[in-house]
């Protein structure tokens, strides 16, 4: 332990914390930009320095360490001034048009701007010298340089936590700035679309691609039916911009406020989570099958493929893995045929009239919306994805207090879901999904109550391992007595590359590998509410988890929805329209 004072408060920290640590322990609230939990120390900004006793300069907080006897003052006037000036310094390049931005009232800058007031403008305004051009040539997102502060925390984000580099400090003096590769637009680069450089964005220099304003458009037609599906782990994020503490369910409000916003249908992506736990569960037994009986050469490991920026990932750098994906569409894409075609025909609704609308704690969605290949129903399967903060904006757009709202239920047909389904949203769930229900298929004995709980696939460590042993199988199974199953789940792209490294140098020999690009799983997706940190993305799987509990259904197959559009419409699992609706094939695409 380390003796310092800060601000004549005399305190003991570990060693090795920074003075912005130690700040933190005894409620001195230090600014910061640059720095973030998720994020390795960079010390860019300037904004969070101290004065420390005897030396002659100001230090970076987040990025100098304690020292026995250290004296530091986060208050002093030289301390204010110096944070003043380097605030100024940043807004007379920074596109002030506060009350147009996206991130208006939920900007760290502006924050700043605000805690350190000038009523004069002490700098010339730089941003018309530069001749920004906002790029939009993505589905997913969108980069508005003049907003940029080039803190690089999107840098270190797509870096770090990504391993993709997408992003990077190009230049230098006056002329740096953050680009792509080759200056090279968003949509040509090797970008996976994940929007982790969103939600770590400081200001609004990088968004979400918006399309609310499409969707309002349908609503106020009458010759449209628009239908909409909500993600599991939007249930969990969507009362923190109304004042929840993360983590707080709000299911029921959210399904009353989409209905008074307009929704002609409110249904549940859970509904198609299940049916995807079918069709991955049944494709991951049928290469077990080939490989075992049938002495096949089978793609093993076989690797979710519900997240559409892992997919992207694989699709640049490991395409010869493409194989090894399942075939099974994400739960998005399995929902929007499904609109088309068995709810259109249930309903009595022609498919061309039906818009679906999909809500997601995911901006990939956006572009995994518009790919070529989700077209199945014969029309866009998926008309628009939303993000979880696009929702929130609606509702209040709509004049709605969430917190006033009843619980409401989702409407049937599509509507009904299982506690398995609930659980995508965290890392390792579709894994424990999926074996609930491999395990009842292949034994054709319930689950144990006090054994639905898979923990050794929960939580945030960054890659787990466990071996899944199968005894007593049904005869139609007995290839897989005594067999052991060794599976991986991994979060965040940077250990989706190291488990794709083991695979390749076969010293892992996983047979089922489940990957989300973002940390924590859909949770922590770049398309939920800003901030997220550790302890949120804690609190919100926590919320996952207490939904899953509290559904009278836990597994995928006992969904009576589930087994309704098998009977009435798609006949058995990996049947011929199943294959035709539900499963697709990648892509090889450009490393560089």
């Amino acid at each position: 332990m380390i003796n310092i004072t800060i601000d004549d408060i005399k305190m003991q920290v570990a060693d090795h914390s920074t003075i912005l640590d130690a700040a933190k322990q005894i409620g001195v609230n230090i600014p910061t930009l640059c720095y973030h939990d998720d994020l390795c120390v960079a010390g860019n900004c300037r904004v969070c320095v101290v004065e420390i006793q005897g030396r002659p300069r100001l230090e970076t907080s987040c990025s100098t360490p304690v020292e026995e006897g250290m004296v530091v003052y986060t208050n002093a006037p030289k301390v204010r001034n110096a944070r003043k000036v380097i605030v100024e310094l940043l807004l007379s390049e920074h596109n002030e048009e506060c009350t147009k931005c996206y991130k208006n009232k939920n900007c760290e800058l502006q924050n700043l701007a605000q805690e350190f007031f000038n009523n004069q403008e002490e700098y010339l305004n730089l941003v018309p010298d530069h001749h920004h051009k906002i790029d939009r040539s993505s589905d997913a997102l969108q980069y508005d340089p003049s907003k940029c502060i080039k803190c690089q925390r999107c840098v270190r984000t797509c870096t770090e936590i990504q391993g993709v580099s997408a992003l990077s400090a190009v230049h230098k003096g006056n002329e740096m700035k953050i680009s792509t590769f080759m200056e090279k637009n968003f949509a040509t680069v090797v970008c996976t679309n994940c929007g982790q450089c969103i939600t770590h964005c400081p200001t609004g220099a990088l968004t979400e691609r918006l399309y609310f304003d499409n969707i309002w458009k349908a609503i106020e037609d009458p010759t449209k039916h628009v239908i909409v599906n909500t993600a599991p782990s939007v249930r969990v994020g969507l009362g923190e911009p109304f004042g929840y503490e993360p983590g707080t369910i709000v299911t029921g409000q959210m399904s009353a406020a989409l209905h008074r916003i307009g929704f002609d249908s409110v249904l549940d992506t859970n509904f198609a989570a299940d049916l995807t736990i079918i069709e991955e569960g049944n494709e991951l037994l049928h290469r077990l099958k080939k490989a075992l009986v049938d002495k096949e050469q089978v793609a093993l490991p076989m690797f979710t493929s519900c997240c559409p920026a892992w997919v992207k990932f694989c699709e640049h750098l490991y395409p010869e893995y493409l194989d090894n994906l399942s075939t099974a569409k994400s739960p998005q894409q399995m929902f929007g045929p499904m609109s088309k075609t068995y709810y259109a025909k249930k309903k009595g609704i022609d498919p061309k009239d039906i818009v679906s609308v999909a809500i997601m704690p995911c901006t990939a969605k956006k572009f995994e919306a518009n790919r070529p290949e989700m077209k199945s129903s014969g029309y866009n399967d998926v008309d628009a994805g939303l993000t979880t903060r696009e929702l929130a904006l609606m509702i209040k757009q709509a004049g709605i207090d969430l917190k006033e709202l009843p619980n409401e239920p989702f409407d049937s047909l599509m509507g009904e879901s299982s506690g398995a389904a609930d659980i995508f949203g965290a890392t390792g769930g579709v894994m424990e999904a999926a074996l609930r229900t491999v395990y009842e298929v292949v034994t054709g004995r319930e689950v144990p109550f006090e054994r639905l709980n898979i923990t050794p696939v929960r939580g945030l460590e960054g890659i787990k391992e466990a071996v899944i042993k199968f005894e007593n199988c049904l005869p139609e199974f007995s290839f897989l007595n005594g067999v052991e199953l060794p599976i991986a789940v991994a979060h965040g792209l940077s250990n989706a590359r190291k488990v794709m490294e083991l695979v390749k140098s076969g010293k892992a020999p996983y047979l089922f590998v489940e990957i989300m690009a973002c940390p924590g799983g859909c949770i922590g997706g770049g398309g939920q509410p800003i901030p997220t940190n550790n302890e949120i993305r804690q609190k919100r799987i926590d919320a996952i988890y207490r939904e899953d509990a509290g559904k009278p259904i836990r597994k995928s197959h006992e969904n009576p929805e589930i087994i309704e559009i098998y009977k009435e419409f798609l006949d058995k699992p990996l049947g011929e329209k199943s294959h035709k609706y539900l499963h697709t094939h990648y892509t090889e695409r450009m490393r560089y």
